[in-house]
């Protein structure tokens, strides 16, 4: 099976800046669409962000536009989470998920649309 690898968490003050990596164990993420999600303790996970697999289409939660970039690096097999303005409501654990192939607009942001996700990597924002 296919595993993500999620990396660049840390314990980072409100209005800081951090760069999440997400990179899969086999293949490229040229054919993959590749989503953020994130879950706080005692809460359900929710989507942050994703990217499209032929065009790169993005789309974001409204909690995080204007503030959360995802971009991907086919050369280096990689996809970004560029989170700026961070605050303690971001705190949370952050997933890569991917899925082979194109998703329909409407399921981007549904957890149950991918299939390969990875360990997660802590982001933690607090004063």
């Amino acid at each position: 099976q296919v595993q993500m690898v999620e990396s660049g968490g840390g314990l980072v003050q409100p209005g800081d800046s951090l760069r999440l990596s997400c990179a899969a164990s086999q293949g490229t993420f040229s054919s993959y669409s590749v989503g953020w999600f994130r879950q706080a303790p005692g809460k359900e996970r929710e989507f942050v962000a994703a990217i499209s697999g032929i065009g790169g289409s993005t789309f974001y939660a409204d909690s995080v536009k204007g503030r959360f970039t995802i971009s991907r690096d086919n050369a280096k097999n990689t996809v970004f989470l560029q989170m700026n303005s961070l605050k303690p409501e971001d705190t949370a654990v952050y997933y890569c998920a991917g899925r082979g192939g194109n998703l329909i607009v409407m399921m981007v942001s549904r957890s149950q649309a991918y299939e390969y996700w990875g360990q997660g990597t802590q982001v933690t924002v607090s004063s």
